[in-house]
C-alpha cells in the first residue's frame, strides 16, 4: 500500500518535537521541582525577576525551549549563540545591540546552547555585560558546569539542574502528538497503548527522542480499508532497533559510570557491576580502557585477600587486547564477577596512602647503612654493609635487623585485615613481628 504523506502544507513540514514546542509554562512537560506552583523558577519567571542562569541536564528535557518560555513571558528580546558560529566578533557585536537596548529599557536574553563548548575567551567575552546587566545569560549544556564553565562567569550564574523525563511525562506527551491538531490530531491513528509505553521507555527520559520515534512510527505506518493509519508492533521494532544512551567518553557520565561500576564491585554486587560495564560498552567505550581500571581494582580493593584477582584482571585485559570488541565483553564480565565476589581488602591501598603521607610530609631519610651495598673498598671503610645478616642463612629465614631509617622504627604502614587468604597473611606477619620483639638485637639492627 501506498505510504501516507503526512507533511502536505508548510507549516506541518516542521519536524514533531518543533511544531509541538511549548510556549507556556503551562503547556511545558516535566521539571515540576523547578516549574510547579509555588517553585522557584515559576517565581522568578512570574516576578519578571530572571537573572543570568545554567541549565543543567541531558539532552531533549526542555532547556532551550524553557530559555524561549522565559524570552517570551519576561518580555525579552531572544538571541541565540552557537559556540561553533559565534567568535568573539559576533558576540560583541551582539552586546553592543543589548547594550542599546538596555539604555532604551527592552532586555536582552541571550541563550547559549551547548555553553560548555563556548571556549574560555568567548566565555571571558560574556562576562563584562553579564556584570553589569546588559544581557541576562541563559547557558544550556549537558556536562558538569563546574568542570565546563570558567569560574568567574559561573559565580555570576545560577545553576537549575532539569532531570531526564519520566516514563509518564513521555507517555503524555506521546498522547498530546497524537490528539493536537500541530502533531497528529487530523489523522485517525491507531496505536495500542502498550507501544505507547514502549516508546516511552525507549527515549530514556529525552522527549525529542520519543517524539522523533512516533514521527517515524506514523510515517512507516499502513493505512487499512478504514482509512485508519496502522502503527503495528513490527514497524516500531524497527523504529526502536538501537537506543542511543547518554555517554561522553571525556565527560561526567563516563566518570559516573565508571565509580558505579568500581563501588557495584567493592559492594560485592555482580548483577550492579555487571549493568554499569555493560552501560560503559554500549556507549562505545574503549574496552581496554574498563580493563584497565579492574586492574587498578584487583591491587586497591582485593589486594592480599585473593591475588589471583589480579591475575584473572591482566587476563582480562590480554583477552581484551588480542580480541577486541565484541567477543572480548564475555572476558570483561569474567573478571567484573569474580573481583565482584572476590574477599575484599583495601589494606595494599592504605598502605601505600600512608606511606605515601610519610614521604610528602617528612624528611628523606638515608638508607641505613647495613643494608647498603659495598661494591668498593672506600665504602666498605665507611661501613656500608657492616652488619647485614643473610634471611636466608637464618634458621627462621627472617634476620634480626632493622631496614626501616631510624626516624621510621616501628612505623607499620600494611595492616592485613582477615578477609580471604589475607587472614593467613596477617598470621604470618604478627609471627614475624612477635618473633623480632623476642630477639631483638643488642646491636640496634
Amino acid at each position: 500500500m501506498e505510504q501516507l504523506s503526512l507533511f502536505d502544507d508548510r507549516e506541518m513540514s516542521a519536524p514533531l518535537a518543533s511544531r509541538l514546542r511549548p510556549h507556556t509554562l503551562e503547556e511545558y512537560a516535566g521539571q515540576r521541582h523547578l516549574v510547579g506552583k509555588g517553585k522557584i523558577l515559576r517565581r522568578l519567571i512570574e516576578d519578571d525577576q530572571i537573572s543570568s542562569m545554567i541549565f543543567w541536564g541531558p539532552p531533549g528535557v526542555g532547556k532551550t525551549t524553557l530559555a524561549r518560555i522565559i524570552a517570551k513571558q519576561t518580555r525579552a528580546q531572544f538571541v541565540e549563540f552557537s559556540a561553533v558560529n559565534s567568535g568573539i566578533k559576533e558576540i560583541k557585536e551582539v552586546m553592543t545591540q543589548a547594550e542599546q537596548n538596555r539604555k532604551m529599557g527592552v532586555k536582552t536574553l541571550l541563550f547559549a546552547d551547548e555553553i560548555h563548548r563556548f571556549n574560555k575567551a568567548q566565555q571571558d567575552a560574556f562576562l563584562p555585560f553579564v556584570e553589569a546587566g546588559s544581557i541576562i545569560l541563559v547557558g544550556a549544556t549537558t556536562e558538569n558546569p563546574s568542570f565546563e564553565i570558567n569560574s568567574a562567569l559561573l559565580s555570576r550564574c545560577k545553576v537549575f539542574i532539569l532531570k531526564a523525563l519520566k516514563e509518564e511525562d513521555l507517555k503524555e506527551l506521546l498522547i498530546h502528538a497524537l490528539h493536537s491538531p500541530k502533531g497528529f490530531g487530523n489523522m485517525k491513528i491507531e496505536i495500542e497503548e502498550h507501544h505507547l509505553s514502549a516508546i516511552a521507555r525507549f527515549a530514556n527520559g529525552d522527549a525529542r527522542t520519543a517524539l522523533n520515534t512516533l514521527e517515524m512510527a506514523v510515517l512507516n505506518g499502513r493505512m487499512n480499508e478504514k482509512a485508519v493509519l496502522c502503527v503495528d508492533g513490527e514497524v516500531l521494532a524497527q523504529c526502536m532497533n538501537r537506543r542511543s544512551l547518554l555517554y561522553d567518553k571525556n565527560g561526567e557520565e563516563h566518570y559516573n559510570l565508571i565509580s558505579a561500576l568500581h563501588k557495584s564491585m567493592r559492594n560485592s554486587d555482580p548483577d550492579a557491576a555487571i549493568y554499569w560495564m555493560c552501560r560503559m560498552l554500549d556507549g562505545g567505550e574503549d574496552p581496554l580502557y574498563i580493563a584497565r581500571r579492574l586492574v587498578r581494582f584487583a591491587s586497591e580493593d582485593v589486594g592480599m585477600a585473593d591475588s589471583h584477582a589480579l591475575q584473572v584482571a591482566v587476563a582480562a585485559y590480554q583477552a581484551c587486547h588480542f580480541l577486541g570488541m565484541p567477543e572480548c565483553d564475555v572476558h570483561l564480565t569474567h573478571a567484573v564477577v569474580y573481583l565482584a565476589m572476590a574477599p575484599k581488602s583495601n589494606a595494599l591501598y592504605r598502605a601505600r596512602e600512608a606511606c605515601k603521607e610519610d614521604i610528602k610530609k617528612l624528611p628523606a631519610e638515608a638508607v641505613p647503612l647495613w643494608i647498603c651495598n659495598a661494591p668498593t673498598d672506600l665504602m666498605k671503610e665507611m661501613d656500608y654493609g657492616k652488619g647485614y645478616i643473610y634471611a636466608h642463612d637464618t634458621k627462621e629465614k627472617v634476620a634480626r635487623m632493622q631496614c626501616l631509617p631510624d626516624a621510621l622504627a616501628g612505623r607499620r604502614y600494611y595492616q592485613p585485615e582477615e578477609q580471604g587468604q589475607e587472614k593467613q597473611v596477617k598470621e604470618k606477619l604478627l609471627s614475624i613481628l612477635e618473633w623480632r620483639d623476642a630477639h631483638d638485637s643488642d646491636s640496634g639492627y
